[in-house]
């Protein structure tokens, strides 16, 4: 008893003081023209996150072997990189694919992949808070959506009125990680993206 007692004094003292402390990711900076816009924290995610998405669209795929199915166009081509994109149209840009994605996940949460779906979806809500946030932060009279950047929103936001269910589903599975890995990584590193 009078170890733990011990111990756990000693993990305070340590927490209160910041020694032995495991350093946490430090951030790099800031989105330009975002004002404040703190998205360093997602440079990568922890491999305990990661695996949690990979847990899931294993399962997914798994599904999907019992399943005939085919989907044309692709939703999101391998043509797409956020670094074609101008530095303020990416978080835009980023934030619609995780809109999309959100709402696809949760249909599926509620349906076929349940309690696999909670911890990516709450790690993908975490993010898109504070993706929300950043998007936000730009001035209203600022740049209106146009060129490639419309195009993609356009697409984004017409695809579940055109796409099947289960179009979407793998789409949205298909992309998680280049999401989280590529996409996620750039507007987190700013104009460092290139």
């Amino acid at each position: 008893m009078k170890l733990d007692t011990a111990v756990g004094c000693m993990l305070v003292t340590m927490v209160l003081t910041g020694a032995g402390a495991v350093p946490g990711p430090k951030p790099l900076g800031v989105l330009p023209d975002a004002r404040g816009c703190p998205l360093a924290q997602f440079q990568s995610l922890s491999p305990q996150e990661l695996q949690a998405f990979k847990k899931a669209k294993d399962i997914f795929e798994e599904s999907l072997s019992l399943k005939a199915w085919s989907c044309r166009p692709r939703l999101f081509p391998r043509t797409w990189d956020l670094q074609q994109l101008q530095v303020w149209e990416r978080p835009v840009a980023l934030e619609a694919e995780l809109a999309l994605t959100m709402k696809v996940l949760e249909t599926m949460a509620d349906s076929s992949l349940g309690d696999i779906l909670d911890q990516p979806l709450h790690t993908l809500g975490h993010i898109h808070s504070e993706l929300q946030a950043c998007v936000e932060a730009q001035p209203p009279a600022g740049p209106r959506p146009r060129g490639r950047l419309q195009h993609w929103l356009h697409r984004l936001h017409e695809a579940p009125k055109k796409e099947s269910l289960g179009c979407l589903e793998a789409s949205v599975m298909f992309n998680l990680f280049r999401l989280l890995t590529r996409d996620l990584k750039c507007v987190a590193s700013g104009d460092l993206c290139v």
